[in-house]
C-alpha cells in the first residue's frame, strides 16, 4: 500500500500494523504501530484541499500552547500527489465525571486566551469548507461578514436557500450584533462537537480536529449543545473559572447558525428547517 511506505520512509521505521480508522468523507485516515509507537495518520489529495494538514497541524500545536491537550504533531507534509498528517495516537478511556471537570476547566482557560482582533493570520478549514479567518475589530463584524454572510450567498448560489430567507438573514444580522455581550476575543476550538473531543489518559480530555480562530467563545459552548454528546455538568466548572454572560442559553441557537450553514453546504436541505426555526423571527 502506497501509504504505509510513504510512512515508513517518512518515520525510518517498519510499519507492524496499519487498519483503517472512520475519517468521513474528506480524509483517509488509519491506525499505524511500529516497534516503538502508534500513530494516526491522515491522508487525501493535495489539490483538494491545498494545505489542508499544514493548518491543522498549526491549530493541533496552537491549542496546545494554550493549556489543552492535543495529539502531538509529528509532521504535515506533501508525497507526490498527496497530503499527510502523522500524528500521536491517543489512548482513549471511558468519560467519567472527572472527565467534564477537566473539560470544563481546560475549555475555560482555553478561552481565557486573548487577542487584540477576531480571526485568525491564516485561513483554514471546518470540515472541506475554506473558513475566512480576515481580522475584523469588532465580534458582530466578523461573525457577520466573514462567517454568516459568505454562507448564505453560497446556500442561495445553490438553491438551497430563496430571496424569503435572505430577507430574515437581512434582519438577523442587522440584530446581531446587539443581542451578544461584548468581550474580548478569544481562543476557539472552533468545531467542537463531541467527535473532537476525546478522553484520555487520567480522564485528561484531548482536542482533535480544530478549526480554531479568535471568536466569542459562546460560538465554542454553543456547539456543545449542537448534536449532544457533552455532560452539562463541564459547564458548573467552566463558570466558575470564567463566567458566561447572563442570557448565554437564549444565544445558542443564534452561534450555531455558522455550524448549521456549514451543514447545509456540505449536506443539502436536511439541515434547512433548523435554520428556518431561527430566523424567520426576524423577517
Amino acid at each position: 500500500m502506497l501509504v504505509k511506505k510513504i510512512i515508513e520512509a517518512k518515520l525510518l521505521q517498519d510499519v507492524l500494523k496499519m487498519s483503517a480508522l472512520s475519517g468521513g468523507d474528506i480524509n483517509e485516515v488509519f491506525y499505524i504501530q511500529t516497534s516503538s509507537r502508534q500513530y494516526v495518520v491522515k491522508c487525501n489529495k493535495k489539490d483538494k484541499f491545498p494545505a489542508m494538514f499544514d493548518k491543522e497541524a498549526q491549530g493541533l500545536r496552537k491549542l496546545a500552547q494554550n493549556g489543552v491537550n492535543t495529539p502531538q504533531v509529528i509532521e504535515a507534509f506533501e508525497q507526490g500527489e498527496y497530503q499527510l498528517l502523522i500524528i500521536e495516537h491517543i489512548e482513549s478511556e471511558r468519560p467519567t465525571g472527572l472527565f467534564w471537570k477537566n473539560f470544563g476547566i481546560h475549555l475555560s482557560n482555553l478561552h481565557k486566551s486573548s487577542e487584540k482582533y477576531f480571526g485568525l493570520i491564516y485561513p483554514n478549514y471546518i470540515g472541506s469548507l475554506e473558513q475566512i479567518n480576515e481580522k475584523r475589530p469588532s465580534w458582530g463584524v466578523f461573525f457577520i461578514e466573514n462567517r454568516i454572510g459568505p454562507l448564505v450567498k453560497r446556500a442561495f448560489d445553490s438553491k438551497y436557500l430563496d430571496r424569503k430567507h435572505l430577507r430574515w438573514f437581512d434582519g438577523f444580522m442587522t440584530a446581531y450584533p446587539e443581542l451578544v455581550p461584548k468581550e474580548k476575543p478569544s481562543l476557539l476550538h472552533g468545531d467542537l462537537w463531541s467527535g473532537n473531543l476525546l478522553c484520555g489518559r487520567h480522564q485528561l480530555p484531548v482536542f482533535i480536529d480544530p478549526a480554531i480562530y479568535y471568536g466569542h467563545r459562546e460560538v465554542d459552548i454553543a456547539m456543545t449543545h449542537m448534536f449532544g454528546g457533552f455532560d452539562s455538568s463541564y459547564l458548573n466548572y467552566y463558570n466558575d473559572i470564567f463566567p458566561l454572560e447572563k442570557g448565554w442559553e437564549k444565544r445558542l441557537d443564534f452561534h450555531n447558525l455558522y455550524p448549521n450553514l456549514v451543514h447545509l453546504a456540505l449536506f443539502g436541505k436536511s439541515y434547512l428547517a433548523r435554520i428556518e426555526s431561527v430566523i424567520r423571527a426576524f423577517g
